[in-house]
């Protein structure tokens, strides 16, 4: 349970706000109020328990100062306000240490003064993690690094803005395997996942997610009436069931039966499974019957090349192309913490996709041309 840190009060500008602090499962922070029906652009997930400066309210979100020149929204059910203490004039970051594990993350603590905000995104060419601090003024003038790094090559900071701190970890690889960010006590601990073993690929973890499923039966066939529901799970079964005829030891799937499983649920399966990337199995629909073909989805440019990969395999047994698309907001491509790839395989709105849905030897060669587009994926990572 979240608590307030302070009572209403009144800023130079004389407009009312108040601190709080984030709640719930999965706070996050969108960059407005804009919607659609997968919800807002957004900034990201952030931790709970962060300090919260609230200074305007909708119907559904309060809006928060996350520094002098920024702003950003959060849904009311993730702000918790219950005691008053008073605020802090300044925050400071302090000592930062960098160092390797015995498991497969390398790891960055930043020792803070509180929790507050943040803001994360990839780069590429060459790769990066970048990190925003919001609300806080630098104080580090120690960066211990250790030689048991086996991702990480530098990380460095530059205040930005007066209350902005800006964090640069350039990473030894091309590829993004993953990442993941939260506080312990007031230490900001950034996890950065390392490149798993590419010599014997069936020593990788294969995530696999059937979409929708239980009271979320999805789109249905325009002649047949099939749900999206059940055959995205003869998609995944098929895939699982190839994947294992190859020797992969390590495939998770989010499910194997009809049931109904959230987002926030299949999230948190996946991060304590923890696999090296996730393919989620999905069937498109749309109100123009000629629309058709196959399309893949990502929301971080890291992640992109994987979901590239799969398309252009797609293609190859005779889709059309609907297209890749990035910064989707789409609830499975948003952890950063391992490389997802969202296929979209057909529309069952379209009198032609349907027929192949339906078919059974359709769903093999899915299953193959997916396993293939992860192959080439895996090719350009060793280069």
């Amino acid at each position: 349970m979240l608590v307030v840190l302070q009572s209403i009060a009144q800023d130079s500008t004389r407009h009312t706000w108040w601190l709080a602090r984030s709640t719930g499962k999965y706070p996050t922070l969108a960059y407005g109020l804009g919607d659609d029906r997968l919800g807002g652009a957004k900034l990201g997930y952030i931790d709970t328990n962060i300090v919260l400066k609230i200074i305007d309210s909708t119907k559904s979100m309060y809006q928060v100062q996350l520094s002098k020149a920024h702003t950003a929204y959060i849904n009311k059910e993730f702000v918790k306000t219950d005691s008053l203490p008073k605020p802090r004039p300044f925050y400071l970051t302090n000592s930062w240490s960098v160092k390797g594990t015995d498991s497969c993350y390398d790891i960055l603590t930043i020792n803070m003064d509180e929790r507050l905000p943040y803001k994360s995104w990839m780069e590429i060419n060459p790769s990066k993690i970048m990190l925003d601090l919001y609300g806080v003024q630098s104080n580090t003038n120690w960066i211990t690094q250790l030689q048991t790094l086996k991702e990480i090559k530098n990380v460095y900071y530059n205040q930005v803005e007066d209350d902005v701190v800006r964090v640069t970890i350039e990473l030894k690889h091309q590829q993004h395997w993953g990442y993941s960010i939260g506080y312990k006590n007031r230490s900001l601990v950034i996890k950065v996942k390392r490149q798993p073993d590419l010599v014997n690929i069936k020593k990788l973890k294969i995530a696999i997610d059937a979409g929708h499923g239980g009271t979320n039966a999805g789109a249905d066939g325009l002649h047949s009436k099939v749900l999206e529901k059940e055959y995205t799970l003869l998609f995944a079964k098929a895939f699982q069931k190839y994947l294992k005829g190859l020797g992969f030891t390590h495939v998770i799937m989010t499910r194997t039966i009809d049931t109904t499983l959230t987002m926030p649920e299949r999230i948190a399966f996946l991060q304590e499974k923890n696999p090296d990337l996730l393919i989620s199995f999905h069937l498109n629909s749309s109100d123009n019957p000629e629309i058709q073909g196959s399309s893949t989805y990502y929301k971080h440019i890291g992640f992109r090349p994987l979901t590239q990969a799969v398309l252009q395999r797609m293609l190859e047994i005779k889709m059309a192309e609907y297209g890749n698309v990035g910064n989707f907001n789409f609830s499975l491509n948003a952890p950063t913490d391992f490389v997802n790839c969202l296929l979209e395989i057909a529309f069952l709105s379209n009198t032609e996709d349907e027929k192949k849905i339906l078919s059974a030897s359709y769903r093999q060669s899915v299953a193959r041309q997916v396993y293939k587009g992860i192959n080439d994926w895996l090719l350009q990572c060793r280069k």
